[in-house]
């Protein structure tokens, strides 16, 4: 398995993971907006069901208000040209047969005459009836079983509901005397009644009953309307949701990805760092031993391995505590020009010439983090910054303390100040070489708010200057940075 395949297992269990976030976001916004989507229908729906019924009622009120009898009997010529008869509705007015006496003896037509063909009472002559009001009948139609007779229907016959079943409604109304509201099925649909009785007005009897029937389907189309569009608005909600759970997920997710990412640098450094050291030592080790009497000619060889072996893994560590969070991140008031020259007084001896222009200066820094910015500087130009020309490979170099700035110059190739971000990259250094150790320089400085540049030096060379955040800047850089 090579290092890509053992990568790809956490971010692939890292993209799981945010997408069964996202999934379970959306799943959960669903559900919600799925009960609220309910609630405004079924409240919605209701409301326009009861609304139907209230105007049924009103209507079956209206007309047994406008049922009235005389010496003649009931008289229904009130309803032909009443509203309530008028609408959408259908009204049906069933007289019983067994409470009166025989209806064609008491049943007042619309032109102001009974069955017998004599005026009715309270009315003077025989007005036309308007086409589509009603049909107050003088040959009374047999409405179905229990002695019911259907004396008056209204033009609006839009919901086929059987004869017998409004005959049902009006006996009950009638037998339990209270206004009864069903839905009662009218062929392949469902329509909505209200059966209300009415009394002789001496006796107050229980003589017959108003039926009206309603057409649901006329009023629900606004009812309709909004279903689709709370059903539409609740689609684009979770596709939105979903969306916006991505998003979050993701989110979320990128401290996860963002030490991963860090992992795999911290690895990726430490493997590359670590190759020529160890290769340098196997090498010596396995030339020394083919001939043991030259081993103290490879002892040096071997030593500087060891030594760069141990900076590489301090540069490592340093790394990794950089990516580390705050709580890692120290910075106390410092004498940065005593941590610089304590610095200078490590480096190996040989053929060095080195100048030091320090001033007292106190900073705001981690004292660990600094120290190994400031040997990193100066490993740089002992190793590229060589005098050119030198039979002995001497190297010249200049380091000075002014403020906050740390300024190494040396009188190696130079470097121009374009060059700098890619000098400061993982992996690139002077002269072709790889390393981290300028990068790790740049990533210690931004931690103390500070910067790392780089200009040429005025007789050859190149001068990197290190410049430290004032007090109290390296806390704000490092928290805002986390």
């Amino acid at each position: 398995m090579t290092d890509r395949d053992r990568a790809a297992g956490p971010r692939r269990r890292l993209r799981r993971l945010q997408r069964r976030l996202t999934l379970a976001y959306t799943l959960t916004t669903l559900v919600g907006v799925s009960v609220l989507s309910w609630l405004v229908i079924h409240t919605d729906g209701r409301s326009w069901r009861n609304a139907e019924f209230d105007e049924m009622l009103r209507h079956a009120a209206v007309s047994t208000s406008l049922i009235y009898y005389t010496d003649a009997g009931v008289q229904l010529d009130g309803l032909r040209d009443d509203e309530s008869t008028r609408g959408r509705h259908q009204v049906s007015v069933l007289l019983s047969r067994t409470r009166i006496g025989t209806p064609a003896k008491g049943v007042a037509d619309g032109a102001g005459k009974d069955a017998t063909g004599r005026p009715a009472a309270g009315r003077a002559g025989g007005e036309a009836r308007t086409p589509g009001a009603g049909r107050p009948t003088g040959a009374v139609r047999p409405a179905g079983p229990g002695g019911l007779d259907r004396v008056f229907t209204s033009g609006s016959r839009s919901v086929p509901v059987s004869g017998e079943r409004i005959a049902a409604l009006a006996r009950t109304a009638m037998d339990e005397d209270v206004t009864v509201r069903e839905e009662v099925p009218a062929g392949d649909r469902t329509a909505y009644a209200v059966a209300r009785p009415f009394y002789h007005d001496e006796t107050q009897e229980t003589t017959g009953a108003v039926v009206v029937i309603g057409d649901p389907g006329l009023r629900m189309a606004e009812h309709t309307r909004l279903t689709y569009a709370v059903l539409t608005g609740s689609g684009l909600l979770t596709l939105l949701a979903a969306f916006t759970g991505h998003l979050l997920s993701g989110r979320s997710l990128r401290p996860a990805w963002q030490a991963l990412e860090a992992q795999e640098r911290l690895l990726a450094d430490a493997a590359h760092e670590l190759r020529t050291p160890v290769a340098i030592m196997r090498s010596s080790m396995d030339v020394a031993g083919t001939d043991p009497g030259k081993l103290p000619t490879h002892l040096p060889r071997i030593r500087r391995a060891t030594d760069r072996l141990t900076d590489v893994v301090e540069n490592v560590l340093t790394r990794g505590r950089l990516q580390d969070s705050a709580a890692s991140f120290s910075p106390v008031a410092l004498r940065l020009d005593q941590l610089v020259e304590d610095a200078c007084g490590e480096l190996p001896p040989g053929r060095l010439t080195l100048t030091l222009r320090l001033d007292e200066s106190v900073v705001d820094a981690d004292p660990a983090l600094t120290r190994v910015a400031v040997r990193n500087l100066l490993d740089n130009a002992l190793r590229h910054g060589r005098t050119p020309g030198d039979p002995h490979g001497g190297a010249e170099i200049d380091v000075s303390v002014r403020g906050h700035t740390v300024s190494v110059a040396d009188r190696g190739p130079g470097v121009a100040a374009e060059e700098l971000p890619d000098l400061t990259e993982r992996f690139r250094s002077r002269g072709g070489g790889a390393g981290i150790g300028l990068s790790l320089v740049r990533e210690i400085a931004a931690a103390h708010g500070g910067t790392l540049t780089a200009r040429a030096r005025p007789g050859g060379g190149a001068v990197f200057l290190l410049a430290l955040g004032p007090a109290g800047q390296a806390r704000h850089a490092r928290a805002g940075a986390s």
